[in-house]
């Protein structure tokens, strides 16, 4: 199986910065596109950011040059550079990844993160 474990989460004031990692582990043949995806209380969950296997980057209009998202591939993890936070940016953020394990022939999966709580308040 796989397993996604983000870190990084917490209480800033606003204008400030959070980095969330998300690592992957497990029986992982390989990782194809990655990204974080967050849900406010009473809201649905939205795309926040998606990085692509070849380092392509999509993001919500939201966090455009606010946030970056990376990935190591060689640790098997993303990160979220959260800069110039807003109390709108206040949520649950959750890692997403498409993997492709030792035993799915080819097939990726997708495969979440247990999330990370930020919240942006003075």
């Amino acid at each position: 199986q796989v397993q996604l474990v983000e870190s990084g989460g917490g209480l800033v004031q606003p204008g400030g910065s959070l980095r969330l990692s998300c690592a992957a582990s497990g029986s992982i043949f390989s990782i194809g596109d990655m990204g974080w995806y967050r849900q406010a209380p009473g809201k649905q969950r939205e795309l926040v950011a998606r990085i692509f296997l070849g380092g392509t980057t999509n993001y919500a209009d939201s966090v455009k040059g606010r946030f970056t998202i990376s990935r190591d591939n060689a640790k098997n993890t993303v990160y979220l550079q959260m800069n110039s936070l807003e109390p709108e940016d206040t949520a649950a953020y959750y890692c997403n990844a498409a993997v492709q394990t030792t035993r799915s022939f080819g097939v990726y999966y997708s495969y979440w993160g247990q999330g990370t709580q930020v919240a942006v308040s003075s």
